[in-house]
């Protein structure tokens, strides 16, 4: 009987090989509805209610499954980035105010992205990277950049690739050019790995979700819907040149060329060049201030 007070507990994740089965034992944890949801938060909110607390993470621990499975290309165990997101989890249901009408796992989506990223950095390379907010950028948008513009052989990439990388991350050529170089000596982990020592189970096995999670797909949506209203709040920090000059540059389907843009406002490549690097870096701060004040982001050290 008093098994039945009991919180919920997190199944054991000892490793890779437990990897499986810790899988499927979270997919036994019901998502909750968005009533249910915001009593639990009220209850551990006003009372520290641990049993409540515990419903909040179980279930939304295959959210945080899903979202680490996004990282195995840095060639670290699933299961330790698993663990990570779990703690930032934690961290975000600790932090979840439910007044403020945004689901948890709208909200705790960055706390587990961040607890990730940080672990990836600390782990990644013997040699310490990622030390600014640029670099942790480029870090964790070098691939999805490559594959944009097909940039996929192996060793330096092009000039004019490193070019266009760093105009649109803002960050150095020399940045670019380091950072590939690291990122090719970590390596990929092949898709076709098995999960378990008796051959049964593949990685590649967990990749297709032909029926998305609920929660997931309300944190998303919510989450655009949070992002576009930041990013509209925070160009309001620009002036009009530079918000002209960063829509047309990085916002827009079709971009304009920087000559385009010379010609249009009667000043050099390079000068408008350093009004889009700054107005792009001015927009940021003002989104992670934004962001600060509606509590979306973790402090980060």
């Amino acid at each position: 009987m008093a098994a039945r007070n009991t919180p919920a507990t997190i199944p054991a994740l000892g490793g890779e090989q437990s990897l499986n089965r810790y899988l499927s034992e979270i997919r036994k944890f019901p998502l909750l509805q968005p009533e249910e949801e915001y009593m639990l938060a009220k209850r551990f909110q006003e009372h520290g209610d641990p049993e409540a607390a515990a419903k909040l993470v179980t279930s939304h621990l295959r959210l945080v499954a899903k979202i680490a499975m996004g990282y195995r290309g840095y060639g670290l165990p699933t299961s330790e980035l698993i663990s990570e997101g779990n703690i930032g989890l934690m961290q975000g249901v600790k932090k979840f105010e439910p007044d403020r009408g945004f689901r948890l796992a709208t909200y705790a989506m960055w706390w587990i992205r961040a607890s990730i990223q940080e672990y990836i950095l600390r782990s990644w390379s013997l040699v310490k990277m990622g030390t600014t907010a640029a670099q942790k950028k480029l870090f964790f948008n070098l691939r999805r950049m490559k594959s944009q513009i097909d940039a996929f052989e192996d060793g330096d990439l092009k000039p004019a690739d490193v070019t266009k990388i760093a105009t649109d991350l803002g960050v150095s050529e020399e940045d670019v050019t380091s950072m590939n170089r690291r990122m090719a000596m970590g390596g990929d982990t092949s898709l076709n790995v098995s999960m378990r020592e008796d051959g049964e189970g593949q990685w590649q096995d967990w990749l297709v979700d032909t029926d998305p999670l609920q929660d997931e797909r309300l944190a998303e949506s919510q989450e655009k819907t949070v992002r576009h209203d930041m990013l509209t709040e925070a160009m309001d920090a620009l002036n009009d040149r530079e918000k002209n000059i960063l829509a047309e540059r990085r916002l827009s389907d079709d971009p304009k060329t920087l000559e385009e843009l010379s010609q249009v406002y009667g000043v050099s490549r390079e000068r408008v060049r350093q009004i889009e690097v700054r107005a792009f870096d001015k927009l940021q701060k003002a989104m992670m201030r934004i962001a600060g004040e509606k509590r979306l982001l973790p402090a980060m050290a």
